[in-house]
């Protein structure tokens, strides 16, 4: 699978577009096929490990009254007209049966499907000219004729590959857009004017930034698969160094002001106590602690991985008998992430936790954390390594990396 962006190149679609306005790319993909049938599909859905929604509209009955009356045996009724509105309405997972939603208007959507199918790998490594620490999930969407998730804004970028069948989109333009509660688990915005108005066909990609409003109705029975890009708010960031602080019990010296002058405003924090209070809070937070804290948040999955409730059983010996014949897989979602100059240390990160390893096989870290399949000649110059050995021993045993042929 290969992603032609139209004749731009990746480093050209990064410098106009990326964070900057939305594209189409008619025919991203050639001879582009759904990563799974219908059926699998909702085969994922009855699962309750697996983040699914159904999305759709209901009729609501809706009574308009109007000021005139008539007089029905001897009593004054108003006059009035009954109406059937649709009202939005979304469901979570699982689900076993769609009868009830008839055979238009609904969509169903189910997050992070790379966590359980390896076949989104391939999809996502044609997006790799964006780092690994970017990426999100992606999202598939099934929808029937009329099915859609409504008008909103995401605030992340989203490549939107069109799989079988078609769908309308409209997206508009960024600024201020006022949002509406359409229903408890849907944040929709008003009507926009479009500045894209395309119908996508499989193989199509739409790439939409943050902050534009968009929407896609499906004109019949279709699919989608959205890969997505997103950093973590401030806030989630800030949340995570708070606990790393509590839970490591850092950060408890007080302030130290030996020369302090003498004080003429006793309700005035000065400029040089608020420069010490900014400086400690500065203090807090190394190089070293930044890169523990964004590293664990990073590599965090925010969804369920697909790994067994029980250790495998596997020894040392087995896994070398086995790694020497045969390829070692990374389970999807899984995340391995390294910083630049830490990997030199032999740190690095995998699901939330610092690993690390001894300098001497410090190189092995990149290979490790940019591939998602390992082979034994890959690693080989390491592979006498006993330390090595084991901790891929233990990773196999966790599930975090699985032999293909299993």
């Amino acid at each position: 699978m290969k992603l032609i962006i139209n004749t731009l190149t990746p480093e050209e679609f990064l410098a106009d577009y990326w964070q900057k306005k939305p594209l189409v790319i008619k025919q991203g993909f050639a001879d582009f096929e759904d990563l799974l049938s219908g059926d699998e599909l909702a085969g994922f859905a009855t699962d309750e490990l697996v983040e699914s929604r159904l999305i759709y509209k209901r009729n609501e009955e809706n009574v308009d009254i109007t000021n005139e009356t008539k007089v029905v045996n001897g009593t004054k009724k108003a006059n009035g007209t009954k109406n059937m509105n649709k009202v939005w309405q979304a469901d979570f997972g699982p689900f076993d049966s769609y009868e009830h939603l008839g055979e238009n208007d609904w969509t169903l959507v189910i997050q992070a499907l790379n966590n359980w199918l390896p076949e989104c790998e391939a999809l996502i490594q044609c997006f790799d000219f964006i780092p690994r620490w970017r990426f999100d999930d992606v999202m598939v969407s099934y929808a029937r004729p009329g099915g859609s998730v409504g008008p909103h804004v995401d605030r992340y970028d989203t490549f939107i590959c069109q799989g079988s069948g078609t769908r309308h989109w409209r997206v508009g333009d960024n600024g201020v857009h006022k949002e509406v509660v359409a229903h408890d688990a849907l944040l929709h915005v008003e009507t926009f004017d479009p500045i894209i108005d395309v119908v996508l066909e499989a193989g199509d990609v739409l790439y939409i930034p943050p902050g534009y409003p968009h929407e896609g109705v499906a004109l019949e029975e279709s699919m989608s698969f959205s890969v997505g890009y997103r950093t973590g708010s401030a806030k989630d960031m800030h949340n995570a160094f708070s606990d790393y602080l509590l839970e490591n019990d850092l950060a408890s010296e007080q302030i130290e002001d030996p020369g302090r002058q003498i004080c003429r405003d006793s309700g005035k924090i000065d400029r040089t106590d608020f420069a010490r209070i900014k400086q400690q809070l500065f203090d807090a937070l190394s190089d070293d602690m930044i890169r523990k804290v964004v590293g664990g948040h990073l590599t965090h999955s925010k969804c369920l991985l697909d790994l067994p409730e029980d250790e495998y059983d596997y020894d040392v010996n087995y896994f070398l008998e086995v790694f020497n014949q045969v390829e070692m897989v990374r389970v999807g979602g899984l995340r391995c992430l390294y910083f630049e100059d830490g990997a030199e240390k032999g740190r690095f990160f995998v699901n939330g936790d610092e690993i690390h390893f001894p300098q001497s096989i410090a190189p092995v870290i990149p290979l490790l954390c940019d591939n998602q399949v390992l082979t034994f000649d890959m690693l080989a110059p390491w592979m006498e390594d006993a330390f090595l050995v084991s901790q891929l021993t233990a990773w196999v045993k966790k599930g975090y990396w699985y032999f293909d042929d299993e």
